[in-house]
């Protein structure tokens, strides 16, 4: 009698914990970023810290590129890539800098995350993906968390009215660009596909270059160090990360785990800029959380 195999294969196993490992490490350094834009954006202007960021990415991840000897993409895959380093790159990164110059580090990171709502719908009616009543139930929970937070730190006196405005554009930016980088997943690598981003990204910043050079002179080390981290870690290490998940599962159920980086976030905020959430913001991360694991769950 034939013995009886786990219906999990291992390899396909496998592969799903380091895709969810590599997207909790994203969503971390994701979460870090929100801190680190709050800090240095006293000192640069948010062009300056977009251009800087992706520059230092974009020669990160392009040494890596030539230590692989990667090909590039076909002519095919440049147009939906470059979409994608536009939008995620470009127009996410300078909206949200200049959203934190008016908003706390945990509210913008509370505010981008409907992202995944956006994702969701975009990624059903684009990629085909349908709409599963379980992912829905899950973003409706985090998202009521992601509202909890929000009115917890409209209380506490912060003003949120462009700041708003802001990240409502950048997570829009961050919704379209991920369908678009999703189509070509399946023929390009995550690290060629986060490189050529990052570069069209930087590209599309470079007016920004001699606000930049101001900026770096008068900026003290803690700002530049900052700078160094975001387009090093958040930027090459993060984006690589979450490229890798992506292509191995689909963008409105790894969407839906971004609500992880709202409760991140509000943590580090509080543990290094002494931002501190009120208690009501601790159930709304709660929520986020509970959010996750419906949406995350296997039918």
């Amino acid at each position: 009698m034939a013995t009886y195999e786990s219906a999990q294969d291992p390899p396909a196993e496998r592969e799903r914990l380091l895709a969810l490992g590599a997207a909790l490490l994203a969503l971390t350094l994701w979460a870090s970023a929100f801190v680190g834009i709050r800090s240095a954006g006293h000192h640069l202007a948010p062009g300056s810290l977009a251009l800087a960021r992706l520059l230092i990415g974009s020669v990160a991840l392009g040494a890596l590129v030539l230590v692989r000897r990667e090909p590039l993409p076909a002519r095919r895959d440049l147009l939906p890539i470059a979409f994608s380093g536009l939008l995620w790159f470009g127009v996410y990164n300078v909206a949200l800098n200049a959203a934190e110059r008016r908003i706390d580090a945990g509210t913008a990171a509370m505010l981008v995350n409907i992202a995944p709502i956006l994702l969701a719908v975009l990624a059903g009616l684009a990629l085909h993906e349908g709409f599963p009543r379980q992912l829905f139930a899950g973003c409706a929970v985090a998202f009521a968390g992601t509202a909890l937070i929000a009115s917890a730190i409209a209380h506490g006196g912060f003003g949120i009215s462009w700041g708003v405005v802001l990240c409502l554009i950048a997570a829009l930016s961050y919704s379209a660009a991920i369908v678009a980088q999703k189509r070509v997943l399946a023929r390009v690598s995550a690290l060629q596909i986060t490189w050529l981003a990052c570069t069209v990204g930087a590209l599309a910043c470079l007016p920004f270059a001699p606000t930049l050079a101001h900026d770096l002179s008068d900026a003290p080390a803690s700002a530049i160090g900052w700078t160094i981290y975001l387009g090093a870690a958040p930027t090459a290490i993060g984006f690589v990360a979450w490229a890798y998940a992506l292509a191995r599962s689909t963008a409105g159920r790894l969407g839906s785990m971004t609500y992880l980086v709202t409760p991140i976030a509000i943590v580090l905020a509080w543990a290094l800029l002494g931002e501190t959430p009120p208690r009501l913001a601790l159930l709304g991360g709660a929520l986020c959380l509970a959010g996750v694991g419906i949406a995350r769950r296997r039918a």
